[in-house]
């Protein structure tokens, strides 16, 4: 009798230990990330948006008139890409070969070798202030989002030429591409997503965002179509597909960028108060499952899917300076020597 009782709990154990293997990635992403590094890389300037290319172990970073290039094994500056005016965001083709930097100072877009650091053409675009870039894959097209003359620039990589200038319904912001020919972007200052046809560079849809103002940064999911918007104390969920908002859940305040982890179905935001929000892409309501406290400021960050591993920059700062006629709403200075890149992980 006790034979089978034993045999009984064997299998039994064996089912659950079976049944736990089948759990969804999801599942096991609800450990806590932390802060597991402080890079303390100086400058007085400021910065942008940042992007990581998990392959070569390398973290570009925009800081006014250049580029810095971060070794993410050692946490150290490994080059620059300089020469430039008033940077944005960076943009890589999926060959490995070429970057692509929307200097807004420039009304340009600066192409560089990614072996070299190298310029090796500058692409006048036709609009001003080009800052959101992305290379789109099936037509092998760079998309600089230009947000004072609010047109996307379309360039293509092989003539280094101008394909387009798409007109938009406000100032755009960051965008995402499917993979697939289709290219989003956050409309700021109308609460809006656009859909534009990477073929056809023509716009195809305008979706309104509920409960969500001012979106800045955008992930997607690819696999599920959703993208994720970020906007001030709320992340907007939406159908790629459809323009439907599919939940908006509460994050903190002041982001500017979004990510989205693939393996653990998990997006993130940001946020310039100092904390990093993590919602679950995995389930139907997207609950926020972990805010983890940052460091003021530290409201822009690129995922590293490779190393699971998210980075976000800020510094200290000084005093506000006055406002003036020629800069009605000034910036403090960043504090000489407090630059600091934070590496977030498990």
């Amino acid at each position: 009798m006790s034979i089978c009782r034993s045999a009984l709990a064997l299998a039994l154990s064996a089912t659950a230990l079976f049944t736990l293997s089948l759990r969804p990635a999801s599942v096991s992403a609800q450990k806590p990330y932390k802060i597991l590094d402080k890079w303390k890389i100086g400058g007085d300037s400021g910065w942008d948006y940042l992007l990581a290319d998990g392959p070569v172990h390398r973290l570009y970073i925009t800081r006014g008139a250049q580029v810095l290039v971060i070794d993410t094994t050692s946490g150290k500056q490994v080059g620059a890409i300089t020469g430039l005016k008033g940077t944005h965001g960076i943009a890589l083709d999926t060959d490995g070969k070429f970057g692509y930097i929307s200097d807004g100072g420039a009304n340009a877009v600066v192409v560089f070798d990614r072996a070299t650091l190298a310029t090796v053409a500058t692409i006048p675009t036709g609009g001003q202030g080009p800052d959101g870039i992305v290379f789109e894959p099936v037509t092998k097209t760079v998309w600089a989002f230009e947000g004072h003359s609010k047109d996307a620039a379309v360039i293509d990589t092989s003539s280094r030429k101008v394909l387009a200038l798409i007109p938009l319904p406000g100032k755009p912001e960051f965008p995402a591409v499917d993979g697939k020919g289709t290219v989003y972007d956050n409309i700021e200052d109308k609460s809006e997503i656009v859909r534009l046809d990477a073929r056809t560079r023509t716009l195809t849809a305008t979706w309104p965002l509920i409960s969500c103002e001012g979106p800045s940064g955008l992930a997607m999911d690819k696999d599920a179509s959703h993208l994720f918007a970020v906007c001030d104390k709320a992340m907007a969920v939406v159908d790629a597909n459809t323009g439907k908002t599919l939940a908006t859940p509460v994050i903190g305040d002041g982001p500017d960028a979004a990510g989205w982890d693939p393996a653990h179905k998990l997006a993130f935001a940001s946020c310039g108060e100092g904390v990093l929000s993590v919602v679950d892409g995995a389930k139907p309501t997207f609950p926020v499952i972990e805010t983890l406290p940052t460091q003021a400021r530290a409201r822009t960050m690129a995922y590293d899917a490779s190393t699971d591993r998210v980075y976000l920059v800020t510094a200290d700062f000084g005093p506000k300076p006055a406002a003036t006629p020629d800069n009605p709403r000034p910036r403090p200075p960043v504090l000489p020597g407090t630059f600091t890149i934070l590496v977030v992980g498990r």
